[in-house]
């Protein structure tokens, strides 16, 4: 769900050596989710060890972030903290469409189709608690960073790099722009290549200028936040009934100020828009030093080898790409 701001907000693709020595913060919840619904077979199947429990995370966060990684790139990954009670409806509108797609990967398994398989296998993607502590483990091991945020990961990433702590946020979501953070790189984490009907297509990163979209959009932070209530957050999906992206940005722009700005259509409101307009305003995160931990090859192998069965030899050969990876990000600047 989250912002549907994406066709207003201006953007420029960034090549992977351009973030070299750069330090990246990663919403990760939302990377995890990627490799999940993104790493699997052709019939939706996750991939799995020899005790079937799902290891798709685990195969994303060490080859995918290796991959980063030898680009120079250095990684804080923040989890998710407490959710604010206001995100209940989306919770709950989230599990549906899982019930959902559930319901209709199961009629494709009964008639046999794989490509249906396939896309409604991703609707019901769940990450447990045991997934997301082995996550951490993981990610430690190959010198990531791991934040736990107080509240939202995605606004921590936000405070990381207002504090100077990270160079930008990289997450698919727009949250981290809304509560002020400087720059947002999107499809860091996806696979460099998607499949399309047509054939594959090469993904780069893009990068958003916090800046740059208020300067573009011609506003203030203040109706930044009014325009982003008023399309949708997780805090009130949907927005104002009738109310768009567009259309959001013209009333901001004409009114202004947020109390006259929801003046204008208080008759509309299901919702307290002064209370999710104090979420972005003031986000639930804390001021912290990140240091970035040492290489633990005993413990990858724990983690991959001996408790989910990768391949011995493909993790140990990603072992010099990791070493590589670690001297090259010292060679260079933070910025």
């Amino acid at each position: 769900m989250g912002l549907q701001i994406g066709d207003i907000v201006p953007r420029r693709s960034v090549k992977f050596e351009d973030l070299r020595g750069k330090v990246i913060a990663v919403d990760a919840f939302n990377a995890i989710y990627q490799f999940l619904s993104s790493i699997r077979q052709p019939d939706g199947t996750p991939l799995m060890d020899k005790k079937q429990r799902v290891t798709s995370h685990l195969s994303g966060i060490f080859y995918r972030n290796i991959a980063l990684m030898s680009e120079g790139i250095k990684l804080i990954y923040v989890f998710d903290g407490e959710y604010h009670v206001l995100k209940n409806k989306t919770k709950e509108t989230r599990e549906e469409s899982k019930e959902i797609a559930k319901e209709k990967y199961e009629k494709a398994v009964e008639e046999e189709d794989v490509d249906a398989m396939g896309k409604y296998a991703k609707g019901f993607t769940r990450l447990d608690r045991e997934m997301i502590e082995e996550s951490k483990e993981l990610l430690e091991a190959m010198g990531v960073a791991v934040v736990q945020a107080p509240g939202e990961g995605e606004m921590q990433c936000a405070k990381l790099v207002k504090d100077g702590e990270a160079f930008a946020v990289g997450s698919q979501d727009y949250d981290a722009l809304v509560v002020g953070g400087k720059r947002l790189i999107q499809n860091l984490t996806l696979a460099r290549k998607r499949k399309f009907v047509s054939g594959y297509v090469e993904i780069s990163p893009e990068i958003i200028s916090y800046e740059d979209v208020l300067n573009s959009l011609e506003i203030d932070g203040d109706q930044f936040i009014c325009l982003a209530i008023l399309s949708g957050t997780d805090f009130n999906p949907g927005g104002v009934k009738g109310i768009g992206p567009k259309k959001a940005l013209a009333l901001v722009r004409r009114r202004k100020y947020p109390v006259e700005i929801f003046k204008e259509v208080e008759h509309q409101l299901d919702f307290n828009w002064k209370e999710i307009f104090e979420i972005f305003k003031k986000p639930n995160v804390a001021a912290m030093k990140v240091k970035l931990p040492s290489i633990n090859e005993e413990e990858i192998r724990r983690i991959l080898v001996e408790k989910h069965d990768f391949s011995l030899d493909r993790v140990e050969r990603q072992f010099e790409k990791l070493s590589a990876a670690k001297k090259k990000s010292q060679q260079s600047k933070l910025f």
